[in-house]
């Protein structure tokens, strides 16, 4: 159930874009590549992003679970 939770507030999650530290290292970065490297380095961007978006999703399932031990905990 808190997947659900979670998953449905994606969508009304501001997102942001990178900032400019990032394009001013990737960009060039990534023009200094050679096709093979670039489709690497994309492989390695996706897979960083994927573990972000995991750790998140744990963080908020293990505050969800903080915030009711601590109301049961109220409670008593």
């Amino acid at each position: 159930m808190i997947d659900e939770i979670y998953n449905s507030r994606l969508g009304a999650i501001k997102t942001y874009h990178f900032s400019d530290e990032w394009e001013k290292a990737a960009i060039p970065f990534e023009e200094s590549l050679t096709e093979e490297q670039t489709i690497i380095f994309h492989q390695l961007c996706d897979l960083q992003s994927e573990t972000a978006a995991d750790e998140m999703r744990a963080a908020y399932k293990a505050g969800f679970k903080d915030g009711v031990a601590l109301m049961r905990e109220v409670q008593e």
